[in-house]
């Protein structure tokens, strides 16, 4: 009597120690925001966000706040502003988006916020799994002009 089997009907003990790889990754969050270096002593993730999104508007409000702008009309919009921190830390302007009346009114402010991103210092970069990564954020700035 000769018998076939397969392999798979064997059990090999160095089979059952293998670790589960979760192999499923969530590219739209991160495990640890970016953050400045007042925010890097907060502890929960929420805060770290919100401390980052504070800290990211004041800087760049006091650049913006330092330019004398004239205007003919009052001026109450919102201009969105895309960035990019690196892998380093560093912030990359992608885009800014703002209508036709403060592109009109205001045809200084791009590079005002662009100078204004510019100064901001390298900051900690998004951290995913254990590994630096890069991010987008869309910050709404608010103009309020008369």
């Amino acid at each position: 009597m000769i018998f076939f089997t397969s392999c798979d009907y064997f059990s090999f003990s160095k089979n059952k120690n293998l670790p589960v790889l979760d192999t499923i990754v969530d590219f739209s969050s991160v495990d640890t925001f970016p953050s400045f270096k007042n925010c890097d002593s907060l502890i929960t993730k929420q805060k770290k966000a919100d401390c980052f999104r504070t800290t990211i508007h004041l800087k760049i409000g006091e650049e913006i706040q330092k330019h004398q702008f004239t205007l003919k009309e009052s001026i109450s919009e919102t201009v969105y502003v895309d960035l990019i921190i690196n892998t380093d830390g560093k912030i990359e302007l992608q885009q800014i988006t703002s209508n036709e009346k403060i592109k009109k009114n205001l045809p200084s402010l791009d590079s005002v916020l662009q100078n204004s991103i510019a100064k901001i210092p390298a900051i900690f970069p998004a951290i995913k799994r254990g590994i630096p990564v890069k991010s987008k954020y869309q910050l709404p700035i608010k103009i309020e002009l008369e």
